[in-house]
């Protein structure tokens, strides 16, 4: 009888162990201020939320190693999401949240000189190699996207586009989420949608 109500206690301790870290999890929320972060980039550098106070940022997920990223990149689709920001003025932070211990690490040379090979377009690139601000804003998957306003609210957060797939022939048939949030929202306009759900790798921590 006390290993079954051991057992039980244990279940429900479990469960609600799951639940906190969900809630956690759940750390952007649309309409409400973005998480503050601390990272560093590629340089060195320190990056902060308030260097982007009073500007449109884009926040990225990206792991190199994943078939998600791989798909957008090859193709040249976030590529292209970023030409669009940087025509909408629309700053654009690139975040690396694999542990640093994990296979899958790329130290900031190496993640460098990815970018360079891929021709990509980040106003900044940083590693978060502590895990410790992809965890705050629950990101969970690379690719991930955050659109954050000038006042420093979250008005996008998900996927970057519509078709949860790895498959390039897919781009063509989807809505691109994150260019769309991101001309709707710099014209002032409400964002047709705001939150999607988030496809790719998981991320490394």
């Amino acid at each position: 009888m006390l290993k079954y109500v051991f057992r039980k206690y244990a279940l429900v301790l479990f469960s609600l162990g799951l639940l906190a870290f969900g809630s956690a999890q759940a750390a952007v929320k649309v309409g409400q201020p973005a998480p503050a972060l601390t990272l560093t980039d590629v340089q060195g550098a320190p990056v902060s939320l308030d260097q982007f106070k009073g500007r449109w940022l884009a926040l990225e997920w990206v792991n190199p190693s994943c078939p998600f990223v791989q798909k957008h990149y090859n193709s040249g689709n976030m590529q292209k999401t970023q030409r669009a920001a940087r025509e909408l003025n629309v700053r654009w932070l690139q975040i690396n949240s694999t542990n640093s211990s994990h296979p899958e690490f790329k130290d900031g040379p190496s993640l460098m000189a990815w970018n360079v090979a891929m021709k990509s377009l980040p106003t900044r690139v940083a590693l978060d190699a502590d895990g410790k601000t992809g965890r705050t804003y629950g990101a969970k998957t690379t690719p991930e996207m955050v659109l954050i306003n000038p006042e420093g609210v979250v008005v996008y957060h998900g996927a970057i586009d519509s078709i949860r797939s790895a498959s390039t022939r897919e781009i063509a048939l989807a809505i691109n989420h994150m260019e769309q949030a991101m001309r709707e929202a710099t014209a002032g306009k409400p964002v047709s949608v705001p939150e999607s759900q988030p496809y790719g790798c998981s991320i490394k921590y």
